[in-house]
């Protein structure tokens, strides 16, 4: 497989499910945790996902997404959102294990909540090429800037970024949870596009 032949596209509603799928192999745990709390009795995480991703308008939909394919089949996610400062917001009122991220956001910034490949495209360029997507679109928003938060333990995506020009800006430490795969620290990193 090469990377040329991969499109990416942008997610449509029926991809929600998906999306979930792939949200799940870059959020570490994270998403598990909030969607656990949110399925129904008897609904598979996953299709708790999917519902979170069907909805519109809001930030974590699928309006938000892009979809890499390989022969017409979905094999990684770009999931990004321009992250403007709430002024209400107030991070006490998260749930302490989401807390810490919830707390790493940088204003005016393209947000990129997620980026994932499936095993076996990995390792091929493709995370390279999503992250040009999103330096795309940020700058086709008017965003000088974008950001992301890292594991700390997770040493060959924040070698990757910082490769990219992405530098660690702030941190929080990981609150232990059994859904969360990592711990040590959250990071922010943040690319200046200017």
């Amino acid at each position: 497989m090469s990377v040329t032949q991969i499109l990416f596209r942008d997610a449509e509603q029926a991809d929600a499910r998906e999306i979930a799928a792939l949200y799940r192999l870059a959020a570490g745990g994270v998403a598990d945790v909030i969607w656990d709390a949110l399925k129904e009795p008897g609904e598979d995480i996953i299709d708790a996902g999917a519902r979170r991703y069907a909805r519109e308008d809001v930030d974590f939909s699928y309006q938000n997404c892009a979809i890499a394919e390989c022969r017409g089949l979905p094999v990684g996610l770009l999931h990004a959102y321009p992250m403007h400062a709430d002024p209400d917001f107030d991070p006490a009122s998260v749930d302490p294990v989401l807390r810490p991220y919830a707390e790493l956001e940088e204003d005016d910034s393209y947000y990129i909540a997620g980026i994932a490949l499936k095993a076996d495209y990995r390792r091929r360029g493709m995370g390279t090429k999503m992250l040009r997507l999103a330096e795309l679109r940020a700058l086709t928003r008017g965003l000088a800037k974008l950001s992301l938060i890292a594991f700390e333990e997770n040493t060959d995506s924040v070698r990757l970024y910082e490769r990219l020009g992405y530098r660690v800006t702030d941190s929080r430490d990981i609150v232990p949870h059994p859904l969360i795969q990592h711990d040590g620290r959250a990071l922010l990193m943040v690319k200046n596009l200017g």
